[in-house]
């Protein structure tokens, strides 16, 4: 009877288990930027610590709603659009070149107002 039991209770921690993996990496590739928006984020290396995406942004685009975890990002090109800052509009731009730190962020849905595209490598680091 206690091995009844036992087996019993392996089953259902084995079930939680893979509900829970199952929902993160669904979770995960809803939001992944490669594969919502292939046409902006194209993975260029990936192994157990980071993964590369070169991100390509142009002018009128609108990328959906994506995640990024933590990053660096290097600007391949030199890169300029408006943002809106506690009601001011400003400027924002980087020169080919920049190294920038970016935490982690669910963005999307703003249609791009970028000067020329930008090019860049988006450095995403695994937890």
């Amino acid at each position: 009877m206690q091995s009844s039991w036992r087996l019993a209770i392996t089953l259902v921690i084995g079930f939680v288990a893979g509900v829970a993996v199952t929902s993160a990496l669904a979770q995960r590739s809803m939001f992944d930027p490669a594969l919502v928006a292939p046409h902006i984020y194209e993975t260029t290396l990936e192994n157990e610590r980071v993964r590369v995406l070169k991100a390509t942004t142009r002018n009128g685009e609108t990328p959906p709603l994506h995640s990024h975890p933590d990053r660096v990002i290097v600007y391949l090109t030199s890169c300029a659009w408006m943002v809106e800052t506690d009601g001011r509009t400003e400027m924002e731009s980087y020169d080919a070149g920049d190294v920038v730190w970016a935490e982690r962020v669910t963005h999307g849905g703003e249609t791009s107002n970028v000067v020329h595209d930008c090019l860049s490598l988006q450095v995403e680091l695994k937890d």
